[in-house]
């Protein structure tokens, strides 16, 4: 077994977890209103109208890699450097994306017809009209939030992201009122809070910085902004492929309704990608600006504290979240019962993939992107013939199964690429042992093994975890006991 953390790291780490709660507190008030949100639309919608939804994020999530070209990346890399001119550093960046958005934009509409046909099964002008719409919203809302990352500021992150979900809830009542079953609702969910809360930020932005003057020479060139960007072009593609795959094989061999269940199933997961979004929002300015102005050795020090703290953390929440799924999918109504089998695999994306961003920065500090690409390209090729050999017999079973043994790949792949880059010393023995027991978990949960013995090895899986990693169980219980005695 690893060798426990020393009381340096185990200070290191929890501070990084005190700076965590800022982002995560909104957040978790997001995941509330989630579980309020979910269940309404699930009710009001038809399994089928519900798939839809879920391909219209799809289509919008492809415009927006392209757009970007890995220019959010390169905002992240350099917002840190020694003299930069952050203002100048986001125009520079933020411009090229709003002109490839607008381009792709037109393109889409000159083919709206086809497109939709094949994503939604239907067509129409609102539908291309909020297609384009949130996707220009995206590229905006993307860097001017970015901003808000890069300074750290917790507090408004958190609101700005409870402001989002309140809206939505708003805007599915007003919509539904006059659409009723139709899967625009969905779409409309998703554009209206975010172009509010967009304009917003916009606003803020400009009323703090938009005063002072920028000189665009203290920012780095266009040409090495993208050189370091566009690498990312293949990294997004391939998330996306990583993300989306199992969608387009349900359209592919299966149908709406099972596409609609399976996104419902991904919707509860919304427990663990919060914590998996809030994460990587607060890590990834924290993670830079580290290897930016600090010693090499504190860093690594630092970054195996947080990534044992959090490793724990994850294990806690994704066996938590299967243990209680049946409870969960009950609110969805009866129409997506067969969510409950789809969601223990689905629970290990989340869980993959935050412990991948703290293993990867060092591949992107040391500007070895195609890495990531490769770390991607695994992962995806096990995606792919995963769902065409499991989808056509298995459903939403297969694309959930699937799901989860990609990001593990996506994981593993990482983890030593990224270790090529700087050796971090990340313990490798308690992470295959939280692998072996989270897996198997898995498996009994998808085959229905019987609820008690569910329980049972859910409860075993939690007990093993907190005697593994004992000194790391002391530090939550030490900050828990130290933040009530604050508040006290």
């Amino acid at each position: 077994m690893d060798t426990p953390t020393g009381g340096s790291d185990n200070k290191k780490g929890t501070r990084a977890f005190n700076g965590f709660l800022s982002y995560f507190y909104g957040n978790f008030v997001v995941l509330i209103l989630g579980f309020i949100q979910t269940p309404i639309v699930t009710r009001l919608m038809s399994t089928d109208e519900f798939g839809r939804t879920g391909m219209y994020e799809t289509a919008v999530t492809i415009i927006y890699i392209f757009a970007v070209m890995g220019l959010d990346q390169a905002y992240i890399r350099y917002y840190y450097s020694d003299g930069a001119d952050r203002k100048s550093l986001l125009f520079k960046c933020l411009m090229p994306s709003v002109l490839i958005v607008s381009a792709i934009a037109v393109i889409y509409c000159f083919n709206a017809g086809m497109i939709n046909g094949f994503l939604f099964g239907k067509s129409g002008a609102d539908i291309t009209a909020l297609v384009v719409i949130y996707a220009l919203i995206s590229v905006f809302e993307r860097f001017f939030f970015l901003d808000i990352r890069m300074q750290q500021n917790g507090k408004l992150y958190s609101n700005i992201n409870i402001a989002q979900k309140v809206l939505a809830l708003l805007t599915i009542v007003v919509s539904w009122y006059f659409l009723g079953n139709d899967f625009r609702v969905g779409l409309y969910a998703l554009a209206v809070p975010w172009g509010i809360t967009t304009v917003f930020i916009i606003i803020r932005y400009f009323r703090i910085a938009g005063s002072s003057k920028g000189n665009l020479g203290d920012a780095p060139s266009y040409g090495e902004l993208l050189k370091y960007g566009t690498p990312f072009i293949m990294v997004l593609l391939m998330e996306w492929l990583l993300s989306s795959c199992d969608r387009l094989a349900l359209r592919t061999f299966s149908d709406f309704d099972e596409l609609g269940i399976y996104t419902s199933a991904m919707k509860i997961i919304v427990l663990l990608l919060t914590f998996k979004n809030t994460f990587i929002a607060y890590w990834s300015p924290v993670a830079m600006e580290r290897f930016e102005k600090n010693d090499m050795e504190d860093n690594k020090r630092f970054f195996r504290s947080a990534y044992d703290l959090t490793q724990f953390l994850c294990v806690f929440a994704a066996t938590g979240l299967i243990l209680f799924r049946r409870v969960i999918v009950l609110l969805l109504g009866p129409d997506y019962r067969g969510a409950e089998r789809m969601i223990p695999f689905l629970t290990l994306m989340p869980v993959f993939a935050m412990l991948f961003e703290i293993r990867v920065q060092s591949i992107k500090y040391s500007k070895k992107n195609l890495y990531l690409n490769l770390a991607s390209l695994f992962a995806i090729i096990i995606n792919i013939a995963g769902n065409t050999v499991l989808v056509p017999v298995l459903g939403g079973v297969g694309a959930s199964v699937t799901t989860g043994i990609s990001y593990l790949v996506y994981f593993a792949a990482g983890s030593f690429l990224g270790e090529r880059c700087i050796k971090i010393g990340y313990g490798f023995k308690k992470t295959a042992v939280y692998t072996v027991m989270l897996f198997l978990y898995c498996v009994a949960a998808t085959a229905d093994t019987g609820i008690w013995a569910e329980v049972g090895a859910g409860i075993l899986i939690l007990v093993s975890a907190a005697f593994i990693d004992r000194k790391v169980l002391e530090i939550c219980i030490g900050y828990v006991k130290g933040f009530v005695k604050h508040n006290n």
